[in-house]
């Protein structure tokens, strides 16, 4: 399905997850700029500011790029 993680964190960076854009949307006959959307609203940044590294919830992003497709 949408994007792709590791299989053992659900969490991807978002430069992975922009990376996979045009591939998603090209396989999903989406347009790449509403895909890249999505990345964008579900990346998150640091937790607190300081911990961690920014991410994206993989399995969310698959929930609401399914979502969009079943809409067509």
């Amino acid at each position: 399905m949408g994007i792709r993680g590791s299989g053992l964190d659900p969490d991807i960076s978002p430069a992975y997850a922009e990376l996979q854009v045009h591939r998603v949307a090209e396989r999903d006959g989406l347009p790449a700029a509403r895909v890249e959307k999505l990345v964008e609203e579900r990346a998150e940044g640091r937790t607190l500011g300081f911990l961690g590294e920014p991410r994206v919830d993989v399995l969310e992003l698959d929930v609401a790029l399914r979502s969009l497709i079943d809409r067509r």
